[in-house]
């Protein structure tokens, strides 16, 4: 868990350009890709990820521009732009309305009480989580992923290199 502000700030903006770049690759087409039948799709979960750390954060008490409707998924252009801002504004409303003493404040998360040092933590999380799930779905939908924590498969062409077999 963040025992100081900038801790969070320091990894939230590292894995909030992931996350960008990652729904930088969408396409209007792809937002289609099925996860399974029934269930969201490439676009309402790359929605999820963009809408979510306000509905998490808000319930902290923190005070959030709110990305748009979280019922109707926008085009892929318009979750990138909101995911940026949100992003963004996320890293400036932690540093300008917490101190590293609000991080052990509880609130009422989802039935159980959470620190707002685990609520981060569980963001972050819960970001990644979903990242992840967008990978896979947007190689379903052809699209190069973005390299995250290392080089994708087109990547190693472009070292001149083999990709490795395990």
């Amino acid at each position: 868990m963040f025992k100081t502000i900038d801790e969070f700030v320091e990894e939230w903006t590292l894995e909030s350009k992931g996350t960008l770049r990652t729904l930088q690759a969408l396409t209007e087409q792809s937002l289609k890709q099925p996860v399974w039948e029934g269930g969201r799709d490439l676009g309402r979960l790359a929605w999820h990820v963009a809408f979510s750390p306000y509905e998490m954060l808000s319930r902290t008490g923190l005070s959030l521009e709110k990305p748009g409707d979280g019922d109707a998924v926008p085009t892929a252009a318009r979750i990138e732009a909101a995911y940026e801002r949100s992003a963004r504004n996320i890293a400036e409303a932690v540093r300008e309305q917490w101190r590293d003493g609000d991080l052990a404040v509880q609130h009422d998360m989802y039935g159980e009480m959470w620190s707002n040092s685990l609520t981060l933590r569980i963001l972050l999380q819960h970001e990644v989580h979903h990242r992840g799930q967008l990978t896979v779905l947007m190689r379903q939908a052809g699209l190069r992923p973005a390299d995250l924590y290392g080089p994708v498969l087109e990547d190693w062409d472009a070292f001149g290199m083999q990709p490795p077999k395990v």
